[in-house]
């Protein structure tokens, strides 16, 4: 499983869990350590200005463990409706050009295919990015002004 954290400026950690392993608060708190410290590296000041993250409520992101973890550092967490995938940008924006390059390839090891999810990650446009969080503003726009009924039939 990876992890993907990123921003309009780009990607900012890949995570990848190794394999058989299951995420748990404590694995998604250390890996919120390593987030932690590659923001530091690639997006100086912005620990000072301050982190708002975007994750669903997964029982490791809702975990004690973690809220105590989103606290200490003080984290704001943008809320995120239940089976809204069109809300979160990952899940409209990022997975289906990942999975459509993906698509018809085959890898001889897991590293090989941590090698490409890399490559893919570093070769796409900064635009890419930028455009995709700017979309997300006029998403929940759309959201708060249907009342949350803003799924299309």
């Amino acid at each position: 499983m990876a992890t993907v954290f990123w921003d309009a400026k780009g990607v900012i950690l890949l995570d990848i869990l190794p394999q058989g392993q299951c995420i748990n608060a404590a694995l998604y708190c250390s890996t919120l350590d390593r987030l932690k410290e590659a923001i530091r590296r690639k997006r100086p000041g912005l620990l000072r200005r301050g982190v708002v993250l975007q994750h669903d409520n997964a029982t490791p992101h809702s975990a004690n463990l973690t809220q105590q973890w989103l606290q200490r550092y003080g984290w704001e967490i943008l809320p995120h409706p239940a089976h809204s995938p069109d809300l979160a940008p990952s899940d409209f924006h990022l997975f289906g050009p990942l999975k459509s390059h993906l698509g018809g390839m085959a890898f001889e090891t897991e590293d090989d295919l941590i090698s490409e999810l890399r490559n893919w990650f570093d070769n796409l446009d900064v635009d890419f990015f930028r455009v995709c969080i700017h979309s997300l503003l006029s998403r929940w726009q759309k959201c708060i002004d249907l009342h949350g009924d803003y799924v299309e039939k």
